[in-house]
């Protein structure tokens, strides 16, 4: 399997290719803004807005827990993970 150039990859979907890689697959496994900043080392405004993009595309969901918005890679948005090893 050809791995692919990350130059190649845009922004979003390598941040998508980072939560599936974590393990936020699913809503017993989805993870806060926070967690994910952490993972990411990026600011929580900009997981926030590149979760809002990827949500929009159907790539990412959330499930709220104890108040608070935790999200995880969907279905579609594994696909389109893979696809990039293809």
């Amino acid at each position: 399997m050809k791995m692919p150039n990350t130059d190649e990859i845009p922004d979003d979907i390598r941040f998508l290719t980072l939560l599936h890689n974590i393990g936020a697959i699913s809503p017993e496994r989805s993870l806060s803004i926070e967690e994910i900043s952490r993972w990411a080392a990026i600011e929580p405004h900009e997981v926030r807005e590149k979760l809002l993009k990827l949500s929009s595309k159907r790539y990412v969901n959330f499930c709220i827990s104890g108040n608070v918005r935790r999200y995880y890679v969907t279905v579609e948005g594994m696909r389109k993970v893979l696809s990039t090893y293809s």
